[in-house]
Order: structure tokens, then sequence, then C-alpha cells
């Protein structure tokens, strides 16, 4: 009976996956480093297989292929001495799995053969009942291909055990430990026999008691029938007893001749393990040997790739005496920079000291402006007011002759009422009879006219209290109007004054960058005078499109702010592909030495003295090392000079937007007529045009008020 082996190993990979190790044993990937089958060993037998042993198994080989086997080799060896050393019996040269095929492979076939050995120790260990129920806890077609296995380990074990002349062989090492088991199997069977035959013999001897006594009672009948009975089953059982006895002394005899057998057996099994052990020490002096081959091997691709690191170290030498010369030149073109970068530190400290200097003065002059104007202001208030009494005297002057003739002509119309009164003292005038008298004596007209004159006399004293109310409402506006407006003249002609002293700075900006470009010849420098043009000409057209539209710098300020973004973006790109520049430098720096030091160490290992490097590789160090800091001086001068552009961007950037509000403010003075006065001028005409009328009306209404 012959089990697929395929089929075996996943049938057997099923059965041990009930033993619930640690490591997981779902594939032959998984078993193939043997970690899983020693937990299984483990827990067979845990006084063979115990710790120790355990620890002498790889936890992880991972991929290295040898570790897989030696551990496979471990196992193999341990099952094949718990076979022969504690169950008794070896195991046959064909039941011996290939573990390097195992170990590299995972073949099912070979791993099915080492299930297959690892299920024999489980049947025939102390704890075979606990096995064999579990492996009828199984599916029925597992049970059937693990049931197959075990029957052809026994089968071929007893078929070779009946084969004598297989002795010589390495197969009939399993054949003694088969029979023997084959002799201890009845020998359970026959103590039971034993035990029922006493019992039985026991209760015969008391079922012959009853019947004694039985028959002395009188029931013979009944108790004679039971006693046929049990003569009748002693007999068969006597017979039974009998042919067991025989077939006792008959095993004996075989298991005295099939100890003898093991005897030899064991002998023969001691020389031919001393023979595997030899082959197993011929085959580790091959492997030993192949991986010497391979080494050999490995060492010539190692001289090859040496020679090749030779030709690429003399190309560094020479790349590193050109990058020596670059840096030459950088260094060189550095110090130019430093000398540069001092004179125009220099400027600059200057440049802030007069900016300093001048916004003191500035703020000096604005206050002295302010005070000026305000001084102007109230001298103008005082002129104003001066006129106005002016006016006013001279109004009351001709208002008092106007009086005096109305003062005559009354005077004139009450002469006759006197000349009565002095005729006839009866007749006084301010008695009602010569006041009636008098009414009589002047013309109805007259007297129509001056009760006219008295109603309006009222009535224009009314108008003249609300229109002094409302002019005095009025001037109080104007005042504040006029100052508001005197403010914004004054702040507009301090403007006007930043502003030309903004487009002097502007100019004087414009011709120390045009000092410093006839100089130096810095790209940076290049790319700031281009940007100045640019903005000169941004600006030109800004004055333009300020004098046609009258428009506020305001709009203009999106493209400032966008070209000084995009001049930030460059310079930012710049800056960056310099730092990679400089990082691919020294990381290209880096792998030539460990190059040079690696064909170093490769090529002259012994005539290198123990503590000391070759000169070489001193040189390369030193070279690094200045290297190093000729990078370090080269990012903090580019840092610098950075600095220093931003800053004179911001000033271009100021200075331009300063001088768009000069020529904002300047177009817009220029598009006024040239013949208008100013806002104080304009005011003091409108006031005396308002004045006018006002003067001529006032006689008028004094008239009336010094009549009544």
């Amino acid at each position: 009976m012959s089990v697929d082996k395929a089929e075996l190993c996943g049938s057997l990979l099923t059965w041990l996956q009930t033993f619930h190790v640690p490591p997981p044993c779902t594939s032959p990937q998984e078993l193939s480093s043997g970690l899983a089958v020693a937990y299984v060993l483990n827990q067979i037998d845990p006084s063979w297989f115990n710790e120790a042993w355990l620890q002498g198994i790889s936890d992880d080989p991972g991929p290295n292929r040898r570790l897989k086997v030696n551990n496979l080799k471990t196992i193999l060896q341990s099952l094949v001495e718990y076979s022969q050393d504690v169950l008794g019996h070896p195991i046959l040269e064909q039941h011996l799995p290939d573990v390097s095929l195992i170990g590299e492979f995972s073949d099912p076939e070979e791993l099915g053969k080492l299930l297959q050995l690892v299920l024999g120790c489980a049947i025939s260990c102390e704890k075979k009942q606990e096995h064999i129920q579990r492996i009828m806890t199984l599916e029925e077609s597992v049970q059937h291909v693990v049931m197959e296995a075990i029957q052809e380990l026994m089968t071929k074990d007893t078929s070779d055990s009946l084969s004598p002349e297989t002795y010589g062989n390495f197969d009939s090492q399993v054949r003694g430990g088969d029979l023997l088991r084959l002799v201890c199997m009845p020998c359970p069977q026959l103590v039971l026999l034993s035990e029922e035959k006493q019992s039985l013999v026991q209760e015969n001897e008391v079922l012959r008691e009853r019947v004694g006594r039985s028959e002395g009672e009188g029931a013979a009948g009944l108790t004679s029938k039971k006693l046929l009975l049990l003569q009748s089953q002693l007999e068969q059982l006597q017979e039974e007893n009998f042919r067991l006895e025989s077939g006792r002394e008959d095993e004996r005899v075989r298991c005295a001749e099939l100890e003898r057998e093991v005897a030899e057996l064991q002998q023969r099994n001691q020389e031919l393990t001393s023979l595997a052990q030899e082959a197993q020490a011929l085959k580790d002096e091959m492997d030993e040997l192949r991986q010497s081959s391979e080494r050999a091997g490995q060492l010539e691709a190692t001289l090859s790739s040496c020679r090749r690191r030779l030709g690429e170290l003399r190309e560094l030498r020479r790349q590193v005496r050109q990058l020596e010369e670059r840096n030459a030149g950088h260094a060189e073109r550095t110090r130019q920079l430093e000398e540069e970068l001092r004179r125009a530190g220099s400027l600059r400290a200057q440049l802030e000291a007069q900016r300093l200097q001048v916004q003191e003065l500035q703020g000096q002059r604005q206050e002295e402006a302010m005070k000026a104007e305000k001084w102007l202001f109230e001298c103008r208030n005082l002129e104003e007011k001066y006129e106005l009494v002016s006016k006013e005297k001279e109004r009351l002057l001709a208002e008092r002759d106007s009086l005096r003739e109305a003062n005559e002509e009354l005077r004139c119309a009450q002469l006759q009422p006197r000349g009565l009164s002095q005729a006839d003292p009866s007749l006084d005038p301010t008695s009602p009879a010569v006041e009636n008298l008098a009414a009589e004596i002047l013309p109805a007209e007259l007297r129509e006219t001056l009760l006219q004159l008295q109603l309006e006399n009222k009535r224009l004293c009314q108008q003249e209290a609300a229109d002094r109310e409302r002019q005095e409402e009025l001037q109080r506006h104007l005042e504040e109007a006029n100052r508001a407006r005197h403010g914004l003249e004054m702040q507009h002609w301090l403007n006007q004054q930043q502003l030309s002293e903004l487009r002097a700075q502007v100019e004087d900006l414009q011709k120390a960058l045009q000092e410093q470009g006839g100089k130096t010849e810095d790209v940076s420098s290049t790319l700031l005078k281009r940007k100045l043009e640019e903005h000169l000409q941004k600006l030109h057209e800004a004055d333009l499109e300020l004098q046609r539209k009258r428009e506020y710098i305001e709009e203009l300020e999106p493209p400032a702010d966008s070209s000084t973004a995009r001049r930030v973006e460059e310079l930012q790109h710049n800056l960056q592909k310099k730092d990679a520049d400089l990082r691919a430098m020294e990381e290209r720096y880096r792998r030539y030495v460990d190059k040079a030091r690696t064909v170093i160490q490769t090529l002259e290992p012994k005539q290198r003295p123990p503590g000391g490097a070759p000169p070489e590789l001193h040189t390369l160090r030193t070279q690094l090392r200045e290297r190093d800091v000729r990078i370090r001086h080269l990012e903090m001068d580019f840092e610098k000079s950075r600095s220093q552009r931003e800053q004179e961007e911001k000033l271009l950037i100021s200075a331009w937007y300063n001088m768009g509000m000069a020529l904002q403010q300047r177009a817009g003075k220029e598009g006024a007529p040239a013949h208008a006065q100013s806002f104080l001028a304009q005011q003091r005409l409108a006031t005396n045009a308002r004045r006018g009328p006002l003067g001529r009306l006032a006689p008028l209404n004094m008239r009336p008020t010094d009549k009544h």
C-alpha cells in the first residue's frame, strides 16, 4: 500500500495544526524552517525533546537556506535517536527524507516523509492514546490518509521482519521493534482474561455454596439447572484459559527469539550509525569546499572591482585638482566681493546717518512752517476784522448824516405847534388836545407814512436780529472752513517739499548704484541695474498716465508688488539652486573619499602600518576640510549680499512710490487754471461780495429804529 506523499503532506499539515504551536504551520514553506516541527515534538515527548534541545533550533532563519537545513538535520537526527533509544525500533532508510530539498524548495514529498516520522513517534509514545483521540477528531478524509500512513509504516516494518535475508541492509533496523510491539500487544488481553477467570472461579465457588444450601432447603431442581449451566461455562473458560496459556508460551518463545534479533539489529544499527556519521562529515566537508570555491570566485570579482576602482581613483585625483583650481578662483572672487561689501557697508552707514539727519531737519522745518502759517492765518483774520470795523464805521457815519437830515425835517414840522403853544399856554403839545390838534394839522399822507414807517421799523428790527444770528453762525462756519482749508494747503505744501527731497534722494541712489555698477561685474548688480531701469520706465509711464487721468498712486502699487515678488522668487530660486549644488558637491566629495579609502585599504592592507593612514588619505581629508571652510565662507557672504540686495530693493521701491506721489500731485497742480487765486484770497472775495448788500441795507434798517 503506497500513499501519495503530496496528499499525505496536506493531511499531516491539518493534523499538525491541532497541536496549536506558536510558529505558523499552514503551508510547506512555513514548515521548511523546522521550527514548528520542533515545537510539535516538544509537545509529543517533553522529556526527550526538552527546552535545551529547543534552544539548539534557530528561531528565525528567514531566507537563509543553510540555517533551515541545519535545523532539519537536527530534528531528523533527534527523531532517529528517539525511535531507536526510546521506542526501541530504528527508522528505515527509505523513510528518511532529504532535508536539503525541504530547506531549499519546501518539497511536499520529502516534507510528507518527515511528518510521517513525527506521526509514528506520536502514536508510539507514552501519550499515544491522547494523540489517537486527536486524530479521531479530524475529518474522515484526513483520518483515512493518516491511517493509511500508519499502516504503511507498520506494513513495511512487518514485511521486513519476515525476510531475514535483509538483515544486512539498513532498512531491517526497524523490524525488531515492530515484532516486539506485536508480541507485547496481547499481554494486556491475557491479563484481562486471567482477571476474568479469577472472578468466574470466585463466582463458581459462591454458586456452589448456594447450590449446597439450596439442596439442603429442597430447591434442587432450579439449582441443578444453574449448576449445569455454570459447569458448562466453567469448562469453556477452562478450555479458553488453556488455549491462552499455550499461546502465551508460544509467544514467550517467539519473544525470546525476537529479543535476540533485536540485539543483533542494534549492533548493526550502531555500525550503520557510525557510517552515517562519517558520511555526514564527508558531506559537511563537501559543503565547506563548495563554500570555499564560491568565496574564491567572490574574491576574484572583488579583485577586478578593485582594479576598476583604482582607475576611478586616478580620475578622482584629476577631478580633485580641477576642483582645487576652481575653489581658488572662487576664493579670489569671494575676497573681491568682501571688499565691495565693506565699501557698500560704509556707504550705507553714511547714507543712514544722513537720512536720519534729514528726517530730523524735516521735522523741525515742518514745525516751524506750521507755526509761521498759524501766525499768518491769525494776521489775516485780524486784517479782515479791521476791514470790517472800518466799513462799519463808515456805515455808521453815513447813517448819522441821514439821521441828522431826518431830525432837521422833523424840527421844521414841529415849529408850528410850538408857536401855538407859546401864544396860548393852554395849547401845550403834551396835552391830549394839543396832540389831537397836531394830528389834525399834519397831512393825512404824512400820518399814513409815519404809521407805515413804524410798522416797517418793527419788522426790520426783527429781521435784522434774525439776520444777525444767521450771519454769526455763517461766520463761524466760514472760520472753521478757512482753518481746515489752511491746514490742507499747509499739508499739501509739506508733501510737495517731502516729495522734492525724496526725488533728490532717488537721484542720489541712482548715482550711487551707477557708480557701484561701474566698479563691480557681479550678476546681481547687473540685475539690480536692469531692475532700476525697469522701475524708471514704469515711473515715466505712470507719470504720463497720471497727467492724463489724475489717478492715485495706489493703482500702480500692484505692479510694483508683483515685480518685487518675482524678484524675491528669482533670488530664492538662485539660493536654492546654489544650496543644491553645494550639497551635491559635498556628497560627491564624500563618495570619492569613501571610494579612495576602500581602494587603498583593499590594495595595501599589509604594507600600511597598523597605526597610521596613507598620506594620500591625509591629503584628501585636508582638502575636504579646506573645501568645507570655503563653502561656509561662501554661504555667509551670499547671505550678507542677499540681505543687502533686499534692503536696496526696499529703498528703490519706497523711492519709486514717493516719486509717483510727487508726480501725481504735480500733475494735479498743473491741471488747475494758471490764473486761479489761493483759497484764502477766494474766501476773502466771497466774504466781501456777501457783505456788500448787507452794508447797503444797514442804513435803511437803522433809520426806522432811530425814528422810533
